[in-house]
């Protein structure tokens, strides 16, 4: 029988940890070292390995004062684990997981296969990944292995294996972290075999290749399988989006391998996953996270500058990748290293950026890292504690997050955000448009930020979803640029219109098809019909064109696509104003009516303005109410549901004070009693529940 204590610390940890079991709640995502604990962690990259052992017990209770309850370990920790081959060592792991738990922090474990030891690189140079000039990368960084070498994938098993023999049943570990950021592919010969083999079991012959590619454009047609060129830039469009399928598929298959490491060997309560890296599209993140349990991402901003609309739409992407609450493995604690200019976060933005995670429905926040390396490419990276062991000034803010989320833990728990509007974001698409941009400067995520920002500034909530997943739940979906567009996908569109819902699709919808190529139906493809008009043509701008309608006037610029109006019943939204010939007094929106649902193109990147007064108008046309009406600009409204209740979060981003209104009394979770108004310094924060 269980000792009283390991058995507490187990059904602590299995009832609070998620095993990625459809049966189970939002609320499983979240994983505490203690019943008594909140739900909510906060925690940091430790690297004990970097440190003499007589350090630990100091960083361990600095943290402890923090309220940190979660610290991952081990992502780089390779050459430590297995100094030679199949000689390891993980008594010093055994006893760092020992004295976390000593000071009630839990363990992500991560696997150490981003930066594999030199003993394997220089023995085994087959598995270094090589790049599109066929050049080797070398020992020295990290994620310097080829993710199709099936040597590297056979070492990383067995490290991994052994890893879960020895604490997949280890009440203090709650979860793995599979390596660290998955990112550069490899064009060595046996990535390109494998992608050869890969086209061979999709198109079956080279024929049906050749005509869904149309390689007779420009003599391109191919022989056999083995004649294909590997390449991700100046290549077939129909190459180039296969390539980023096989890309995702083989880093699905990377993680299938670590995955099966892990689970015969370990507790179904250690959720496994990995951290990903926001609007990154090396892969399709929907095909990487099918296979793991909970979706986790590194939070840093994405210039030198924090854009909290922006960092808000990344969260809620990561959020869709499971359609439920995640985790922030990394993210800065006031500064980075790898900017032009690292600037840092003013005071108060740390504990912004904190909430706003929590807000959008994170369930642990991490920073990276905790103490500064003494040597390595990221000496100059914010951290909590400075080389010298001390605490630097961000570690009181962080203190203030962990103390304020212990606090309201038990009211968040169980709950997430709910939206009854959703935003599209579509790799294929985005991948399309980037290799044939026809405007530099038109990029597909800022493309969806614009969009975005409106949207979530109206309704207060906005869900960032694949094109795939179920619509039923949504009042409005918004597809900003959905480039590629097949058959199968449309009719899947055309089913949610005609129950009642809402679709608006943007500039650049439905030119392609998926194989990439051009849809012969003209823009929107297969949705031409149903809008009851077309794109006739499409046009890159250099200049501003005047843009008006009922909704109000503005300018498009960047790009502006000439539309038709053919059904007697498709209504023209906006027009455009003299230009250049071509778009003078042309539609540049359009919306029909479909069963009992809606259309709408917009054929313009058209001003944030005028932008603004449209999804303003199309929100309230189709019943989206905002959470908290007549908020201040600036201050953001979260509400995340669950368990019968609710709990407001309230987050000023400006830089001057706001007072805000409540829609009625609610209780105080961070100050004392009730309030019906709440007044917010800059970068102030206050979570509200329901009485």
């Amino acid at each position: 029988m269980l000792a009283r204590k390991t058995l507490h610390l187990i059904m602590a940890c299995t009832a609070s940890v998620s095993v990625g079991l459809a049966s189970l709640s939002i609320a499983s995502a979240q994983a505490t070292q203690y019943a008594e604990k909140p739900p909510l962690l906060l925690g940091a990259a430790w690297y004990p390995e970097q440190w003499p052992e007589s350090r630990w017990e100091a960083d361990l209770e600095l943290m402890e004062a923090a309220h940190l309850h979660l610290v991952r370990v081990g992502e780089f920790a390779w050459s430590v684990m297995e100094p030679a081959e199949d000689k390891y060592d993980f008594a010093w792991l055994d006893r760092a997981i020992e004295l976390a738990a000593k000071h009630h922090i839990c363990v992500v474990l991560g696997t150490p296969t981003a930066a594999p030891p030199a003993w394997l690189t220089t023995k085994y140079p087959d598995t270094l990944r090589m790049d599109e000039k066929g050049v080797r990368d070398e020992h020295g960084n990290r994620q310097q292995f080829s993710f199709a070498s099936e040597r590297y994938r056979k070492f990383a098993h067995e490290i991994t294996e052994k890893m879960a023999e020895r604490y997949g049943h280890n009440p203090n570990v709650v979860g793995w972290q599979l390596d660290n950021e998955y990112a550069a592919p490899s064009f060595d010969p046996e990535a390109k075999a494998q992608f050869h083999a890969w086209l061979k079991a999709k198109y079956g012959t080279i024929d049906n290749l050749n005509n869904r590619w149309t390689t007779s454009y420009w003599s391109q047609t191919y022989d056999n399988f083995d004649e294909i060129p590997v390449r991700e830039k100046g290549e077939n469009p129909g190459l180039l989006l296969d390539w980023k399928h096989f890309v995702s598929d083989t880093w699905k298959s990377y993680s299938a391998n670590q995955i099966s490491a892990i689970r015969p060997h370990a507790d179904k309560r250690q959720f496994i996953t990995t951290n990903t890296m926001g609007w990154f599209d090396g892969f399709d993140e929907y095909v990487v996270h099918s296979n793991l349990d909970i979706a986790a991402w590194d939070d840093y901003i994405g210039d030198e500058h924090y854009d909290w609309l922006d960092n808000g739409a990344r969260h809620d992407m990561t959020r869709g990748f499971k359609d439920k609450n995640f985790w922030v493995m990394e993210t800065q604690p006031a500064f980075v290293n790898w900017h032009a200019v690292n600037s840092t976060l003013a005071r108060g933005q740390v504990r912004d950026m904190a909430w706003q995670a929590i807000g959008h429905g994170a369930d642990a926040v991490a920073y990276w890292q905790w103490r500064s390396a003494l040597n390595g490419q990221e000496q100059y990276h914010g951290v909590l504690v400075g080389a010298d062991g001390t605490p630097v000034p961000v570690y009181d803010e962080v203190k203030q997050v962990g103390e304020e989320f212990d606090k309201t833990g038990k009211a968040l728990e169980g709950t997430t955000p709910q939206s009854s509007v959703a935003l599209i974001n579509d790799y294929d698409s985005r991948w399309a448009i980037n290799f044939q941009r026809h405007n530099r400067n038109f990029d597909p995520v800022a493309e969806m930020v614009n969009f975005y920002g409106p949207l979530y500034k109206q309704a207060q909530s906005v869900d960032v979803i694949s094109v795939h997943d179920s619509l039923d739940k949504y009042k409005l979906v918004v597809a900003a640029g959905l480039n590629v567009l097949s058959k199968e996908t449309a009719d899947h569109l055309l089913a949610y219109m005609k129950q009642g819902g809402n679709l608006v699709l943007g500039p650049r919808s439905g030119m392609k098809d998926e194989y990439d190529a051009l849809n012969v139906e003209r823009q929107p493809g297969p949705l031409v019909d149903a809008l009851g008009g077309r794109v006739e043509q499409f046009y890159a701008l250099e200049d501003k064109v005047p843009v008006s309608g009922d909704t109000g006037s503005g300018s498009a610029s960047l790009w502006a696509e000439q539309l038709s109006a053919k059904a007697v019943d498709t209504q023209v939204l906006l027009r455009y104003g003299a230009s250049n010939g071509w778009l003078d007094n042309q539609p540049a929106a359009i919306t029909r009516k479909v069963g009992k649902g809606t259309i709408t193109y917009v054929g313009a990147w058209i001003d944030d303005d005028l932008l603004a007064k449209l999804t303003s108008s199309l929100l309230q046309q189709h019943g989206v109410k905002p959470i908290l009406p007549d908020a201040p600009d600036g201050v953001e409204v979260c509400q995340r549901k669950g368990n019968g209740h609710s709990v407001l979060i309230l987050i000023n981003h400006n830089t001057a004070k706001a007072h805000v209104k409540l829609p009625h009394e609610m209780r105080d979770l961070l100050g004392d009693g009730s309030r019906t108004s709440v007044d917010l310094p800059a970068y102030g924060v206050d979570v509200l529940s329901e009485k």
